[in-house]
């Protein structure tokens, strides 16, 4: 199913289904595409909502993963949400625990599936090598167990973005503000029940780094998915949603008792 892009303010985003808040936010390079199968699935009992990072859009100054969490915070106030379920990939956990960090009266649950704000290996050092297809073909096909995954429309989508010297710019930068924004010392905070979801074969955050992020966040649960990347809920989105959806569940349970 496809879903209508809304508008308010200055704020672009998808919203779907009627009940608690859903949030789900992205990472450096993906696309709402990533989670079509989740939000199909979680619109039948959630309200859905994928708020549009302006990864490439904000001025250099504020091109970092502090600048991105006060836009989730300014689009989250605007819209009024409260008692949000959070899930976040790669770059979009980040930001989540950040704004956990900032904002915990708002979160009921946090949800990471291949976050950053440990660990990450990047693209690589050579990382992006413009106008050489191949190699970014290779580079996006690193996110994947299954090199596949790395549709001729997602490897021209990055590419294009390395073919612009300004995005080129933001993407390094937004990188290096993840490796600069380590969050090791901060995550003992985190109260909210936590749900950790995990490629067995993710090269990009590898699974020690889930590992960690289970030991450091106390009243966490982690999940590992075998023969499966970066992105869990695009590369094996029937097992994804069945973890998701009992940690959910379990909330609403607890909730009640």
């Amino acid at each position: 199913m496809s879903y209508e892009i809304k508008q308010d303010g200055k704020f672009k985003y998808i919203e779907a289904g009627e009940g608690e808040p859903l949030m789900l936010l992205h990472g450096l390079f993906g696309a709402l595409s990533n989670f079509m199968d989740l939000i199909d699935h979680f619109s039948k009992s959630y309200k859905v909502i994928v708020p549009i990072l302006p990864l490439l859009e904000m001025d250099l100054l504020h091109t970092s993963v502090g600048g991105l969490q006060k836009y989730v915070h300014r689009f989250i106030e605007h819209r009024k949400y409260r008692n949000i379920h959070l899930l976040g990939n790669s770059l979009g956990g980040h930001v989540a625990l950040i704004y956990t960090l900032k904002n915990p009266e708002l979160i009921k649950t946090l949800t990471l599936t291949g976050s950053s704000g440990l660990f990450e290996n990047g693209m690589g050092d050579t990382y992006p090598k413009r106008g050489d297809k191949e190699y970014i073909r290779k580079k996006t096909a690193l996110t994947f167990y299954d090199p596949a995954m790395a549709t001729d429309d997602l490897v021209n989508e990055v590419f294009e973005i390395t073919n612009n010297r300004l995005k080129v710019i933001k993407i390094i930068a937004l990188a290096k503000s993840a490796i600069r924004n380590n969050l090791g010392e901060e995550l003992a905070q985190i109260k909210q029940p936590t749900c950790l979801i995990w490629g067995n074969n993710d090269s990009i955050t590898p699974p020690f780094v889930a590992k960690e992020f289970n030991r450091l966040i106390p009243n966490s649960e982690l999940h590992f998915i075998d023969k499966c990347g970066h992105a869990p809920m695009m590369e094996v989105p029937a097992e994804f949603n069945v973890i998701l959806g009992e940690f959910l569940a379990k909330q609403k349970t607890s909730a009640t008792v």
